[in-house]
C-alpha cells in the first residue's frame, strides 16, 4: 500500500502542472485584466492610456502570457505565491486567513450530510415499498435538483427574516470572538450546504443496503436464525457502507468548491467569497492560489478515499490489476 500511496503522491506533480497551465490560459483569455478592474467606472475617463500602461508595466501585465506563467510558476514552486494585484497582501496570508472559515463550514456540512444521508438511506432501504420510502425517495431527487443558492435565499427569508431565529449572514456577530458565539450563525449555512449531498447519501445509501441485503452471506446468515438487526447492521451494513465511503470523500472538495455560492450568499467570510472576488477583480495570483488549492483537495480526497475502501473492504488491493 505504501508503494502505491506514494506513487499516487508523484503523479499529482504532473497534474498539477498542468491544470495550472489551463487555468492560467483561462484567465488570460478572460475579457479586461486587473488594472481595468482596480479605476473604478466613474473616474476611469480621467485616467490617461499612458497611466493605464505604466501600471500594468509595473504589475508585469505587460509581458507575454508564457512569460507571465513561468515567472508565476517558478515562484510557486519555491512557495512563493506572490501578492494580490488589487490589495498588496500576501496570498498565502489571504488563504490561511480565509481557509478556516471555509474548513469549519464544509466540515459542519459534512457531518450533517453524512449523519442524516446514511440513517435516511438505510431507514429507507429496510422499509423498501413503504410510503416512508417513497417519500424520503421524493425527497432526495428535490434535494439533488433544486439549486443550493435558491435554498438558502428560502432559508434566510423564513429563518431570519420572518421568524428572526438566526442570523441573516456572516461569521461572528460584533462583540463576539469565541467558536461558540459563531453557531448560530453557521447553522443556516452548514445545512444548506449539506442539503445536496444529504440527498446524495441517502440515495447512495439507500441503493447500496438494497443491493448488501441480497447478496447470498446476508441471505444465509439470516436462515441460520440470526437475530434480523445483527443480519442488517452486522453484516449489510458493513458491506453497504464501502461505495457510501466513496461518495463521502470524493464529496469533501466539492463542498468546499460549492461553498463558494453559499459563502456569497451568507456573506460567510471564507475562500469561496474571495474566489469570487478574484475572479470579478481578475486578481490571478489570488484565483491561480485558490484554484490550485480545490484540485489539490480533490486529487488528495481520491487518494484517501482509495486507501478508506482498501481499509473497510479486505477484497480491495491497491495498487494490483
Amino acid at each position: 500500500m505504501l508503494t502505491y500511496i506514494i506513487r499516487r503522491i508523484l503523479i499529482l506533480i504532473p497534474m498539477l502542472f498542468g491544470i495550472s497551465f489551463l487555468v492560467y490560459l483561462g484567465l488570460e483569455f478572460t475579457p479586461g485584466d486587473a488594472v481595468s478592474h482596480m479605476i473604478p467606472p466613474d473616474l476611469a475617463n480621467q485616467v490617461s492610456a499612458e497611466k493605464l500602461e505604466a501600471i500594468r508595466e509595473s504589475l508585469g501585465l505587460n509581458k507575454s502570457f508564457l512569460h507571465r506563467y513561468w515567472s508565476w510558476l517558478s515562484h510557486a514552486v519555491r512557495g512563493d505565491f506572490g501578492h494580490s494585484i488589487s490589495g498588496g497582501v500576501s496570498i498565502s496570508k489571504i488563504v490561511l486567513d480565509r481557509l478556516p472559515a471555509t474548513l469549519e463550514l464544509s466540515a459542519a456540512a459534512l457531518i450533517i450530510s453524512t449523519i442524516l444521508g446514511i440513517m435516511l438511506g438505510t431507514y429507507s432501504a429496510l422499509h423498501k415499498g413503504t410510503y416512508t420510502d417513497s417519500g424520503l425517495t421524493a425527497v432526495g431527487m428535490l434535494g439533488v435538483s433544486i439549486p443550493e443558492f435558491f435554498f438558502g435565499l428560502v432559508a434566510i427569508l423564513i429563518f431570519a427574516l420572518k421568524l428572526g431565529w438566526l442570523p441573516v449572514g456572516g461569521r461572528l456577530m460584533p462583540g463576539m470572538e469565541s467558536w461558540i458565539d459563531h453557531l448560530p450563525n453557521i447553522i443556516l449555512p452548514a445545512l444548506v450546504l449539506s442539503l445536496m449531498m444529504t440527498a446524495g447519501v441517502m440515495r447512495y445509501s439507500r441503493s447500496s443496503m438494497l443491493d448488501a441485503l441480497n447478496k447470498e452471506f446476508v441471505k444465509t446468515a439470516r436462515a441460520k436464525g440470526m437475530p434480523e438487526w445483527r443480519v442488517n447492521f452486522l453484516h449489510g451494513f458493513r458491506v453497504a457502507l464501502t461505495p457510501v465511503v466513496v461518495i463521502i470523500g470524493f464529496r469533501l472538495p466539492t463542498l468546499i468548491g460549492g461553498s463558494v455560492i453559499i459563502e456569497e450568499v451568507f456573506q460567510w467570510p471564507g475562500v469561496g467569497a474571495e474566489f469570487i472576488q478574484a475572479v470579478r477583480g481578475q486578481d490571478y495570483p489570488l484565483v491561480m492560489m485558490i484554484a490550485l488549492f480545490s484540485v489539490f483537495a480533490m486529487l488528495m480526497a481520491s487518494l484517501i478515499v482509495d486507501v478508506l475502501t482498501a481499509w473497510i473492504d479486505p477484497r480491495v488491493r491497491l495498487g494490483e490489476e
